[in-house]
């Protein structure tokens, strides 16, 4: 295609890999492909790619070395570095490399509203928020026997699910919660025998490890509440999956969260709180069998997460990436 720009998209993970920057990626290359030349790869270097003219670069820790021969090659143009989680929560107040790709990138980007808030002034003037998107789905229907609330996250540290496993003792007495938790088992030990334990001592609870992500949108789509009880997060798909098909979330109140969320929303505890979580969920049940279901806060909950629903769509997120390209393509 000539005369198009061409623009690789640079991933840690590999394209078909399944976590958030293999997904990532293929989503926006997706979406890009008919205005741009797009390839993924998981490093750069001049030999690979000498016809390139513009670079995402997903994690600027684990993508430095790419930043940093991009950087050589194309002084000062055509750079835009993703920040994860990981980068603006934890890597970018210890890891020189990743603040050295900060500052090497023309533009930056972070995958929700309070992301550039971790960021030095320095740099906020050339970050832009690209929110990621999924396609709106219609809610199934939901049991009226109990609140029916799932979990979906692996079993790492990062992720807190103790706080899940609390929350599922604390309520194993009381009737009409159930706790459904996907996700695999396989980077912990100690949290995989510490889930077994929770489903063997609460009869609520169960963890069915990983699933096809179709079974699990069917899980989501079916419960009354997504819980996510991450410690960080640079803007969780799982969020804005359960989001986008009319499931309303009670999550940690981390800023990754509130950045998808919003600052105002009724859903949030405090990270590691199993009590705080355990009576939000308690007040969301009493909500099923009010006589007066609108002022309950299960509703209140899907009426926030409603308003929210078209930060997440595809076309939002398709036309903050073309914007931002733009941008790179008209910087000097």
């Amino acid at each position: 295609m000539p005369g198009v720009p061409s623009l690789v998209i640079v991933s840690p993970a590999l394209a078909n890999a399944n976590n958030g920057n293999g997904r990532t990626a293929q989503r926006w290359a997706q979406a890009l492909a008919p205005r741009y030349r797009v390839r993924i790869a998981n490093a750069w270097g001049p030999l690979d790619g000498g016809g390139d003219t513009l670079m995402l670069a997903l994690h600027a820790r684990r993508s430095a070395a790419s930043i940093a021969a991009w950087a050589r090659a194309h002084p000062g143009r055509g750079l835009a570095v993703v920040l994860t989680g990981t980068d603006l929560y934890q890597d970018l107040a210890r890891d020189g490399d990743a603040r050295r790709s900060l500052e090497l990138a023309q533009r930056l980007v972070v995958l929700q509203e309070c992301g550039a808030d971790a960021l030095g002034e320095a740099h906020r003037g050339k970050t832009r928020v690209v929110f990621q998107s999924a396609p709106a789905q219609p809610p199934a229907t939901k049991s009226r026997e109990a609140l029916d609330v799932v979990m979906v996250g692996h079993l790492r540290a990062v992720k807190s699910p103790q706080t899940l496993f609390g929350a599922a003792d604390l309520l194993r007495g009381e009737p009409g919660i159930r706790f459904t938790h996907i996700g695999h088992g396989d980077g912990d030990i100690g949290l995989a025998a510490q889930a077994r334990a929770t489903a063997r001592e609460c009869p609520n609870y169960q963890w069915l490890g990983a699933l096809p992500h179709a079974q699990t949108m069917e899980r989501i789509r079916s419960s009354h509440l997504l819980v996510h009880t991450s410690a960080l997060e640079g803007g969780a798909h799982v969020i804005m999956e359960a989001v986008r098909c009319g499931t309303p979330v009670l999550a940690s109140e981390v800023p990754g969260n509130v950045g998808m969320l919003g600052r105002g929303y009724a859903g949030y505890f405090p990270h590691g709180d199993a009590p705080a979580l355990a009576a939000l969920l308690r007040e969301c049940r009493a909500g099923q069998s009010e006589q007066d279901p609108a002022a309950s806060l299960l509703v209140t909950l899907a009426a926030q997460c409603e308003l929210r629903a078209p930060l997440f769509d595809p076309a939002a997120e398709r036309e903050a990436l073309l914007s931002l390209l733009q941008e790179l393509e008209s910087a000097p």
